[in-house]
């Protein structure tokens, strides 16, 4: 018996679980012969790597390719889904990277930059500039970019790109697990009265509009999503907040934000993007006007992340600097916020 795929939103199919018992009368096959036979369009190379990668689970346990599958074994397998039939053209883009080695690299994204190549955007994203990268730095045979999670387009921030399928299977099962610590700053629209939280309520795709998620608080569809969010600073109006994601799903964020009543400033999809906060004053409008050209975007950034080296078995951890943009319309909330103060005193 094979169940049906359970796909992580988030990376965008980049990742598949499946969860197989064998039958009752199951011959003593290998189980990469085996998994070949029951998952459709897996080689067994790919196979291989998921075990070698410790992917591959029999009744709990991690299995090597020649196990022998045993009549009502329950097995797990997690993959990475091999990248799309689209060639890559590699492009002379300036990217910030901020780690790399002989097995994964760290980019700091800009907010104006699409990740993958797709519809209308077959160029100019950042797998474009990371091929371009790999072709001049590292002439190793093999070595491509392998996406392990994305971000949208409008948000900024670091992400994690393997050189190889193996260490691309390896960072799978720690995304699979929600082991990978993520977490995000944000700006948001409204006051907290608690100072910390977590948003819990299933994330799907809106049925009334597919381009946008949202929150299934019964859980009779959409996937589990939970965010965990701290106040940082408070602006009156908007405040700052730092969230991390204990499952990773498409705009989990802003769309969890959104379901609590606390959109993302200037997220034009999940209606941050208008006053929703403050006075009815023609001043006011005009400050909010100006800080939504000073940030043309949802102030959404991914500070930091830390995992386990797949080759070193270390943990390691990265942090990054807001961008300029958002930096800049926290400044001039911070002062705005400590202005109206004094004039209240």
């Amino acid at each position: 018996m094979i169940e049906t795929p359970d796909l992580i939103e988030e990376e965008q199919d980049l990742y598949e679980h499946y969860r197989i018992i064998a039958d009752k009368g199951q011959g003593l096959l290998r189980i990469d012969k085996f998994l070949m036979t029951r998952i459709e369009g897996a080689s067994r190379n790919k196979i291989q790597n998921a075990a070698h990668a410790g992917n591959i689970r029999v009744n709990d346990k991690p299995v090597k390719p020649n196990y022998r599958v045993h009549p009502e074994d329950v097995i797990s397998i997690v993959m990475a889904v091999p990248p799309r039939e689209l060639e890559i053209i590699a492009q002379d883009i300036p990217i910030n990277i901020i780690y790399e080695d002989d097995d994964l690299l760290l980019v700091n994204k800009t907010p104006d930059m699409v990740v993958h190549p797709g519809y209308a955007n077959y160029t100019g994203t950042l797998l474009n500039a990371l091929t371009y990268h790999l072709q001049q730095t590292d002439k190793r045979e093999g070595v491509l970019p392998y996406l392990c999670h994305r971000i949208d387009k409008n948000t900024s921030g670091i992400l994690l790109i393997a050189k190889n399928e193996l260490t691309q299977q390896h960072l799978a099962r720690q995304f699979f697990e929600h082991t990978i610590q993520r977490k995000y700053i944000a700006l948001v629209w409204g006051d907290f009265k608690e100072e910390e939280g977590t948003i819990e309520g299933n994330i799907g795709r809106n049925p009334m509009n597919r381009r946008m998620m949202t929150v299934f608080p019964d859980g009779d569809a959409g996937k589990e999503a939970i965010t965990h969010y701290k106040v940082i600073e408070k602006f009156g109006y908007v405040s700052l907040i730092e969230c991390q994601l204990e499952t990773g799903r498409t705009h989990q964020i802003r769309t969890h934000l959104k379901f609590i009543s606390h959109p993302v400033f200037n997220d034009e999809t999940y209606g941050g993007d208008i006053i929703l906060k403050g006075t009815t004053f023609s001043k006011y409008k005009q400050y909010i006007d100006n800080c939504f050209k000073l940030l043309p975007r949802h102030a959404l950034h991914a500070k930091s992340l830390g995992f386990i080296h797949p080759t070193t078995g270390k943990y390691i951890f990265f942090d990054s600097e807001l961008p300029e943009d958002m930096q800049s319309v926290i400044d001039k909330w911070r002062k705005y916020s400590s202005f109206n103060e004094l004039d209240e005193e």
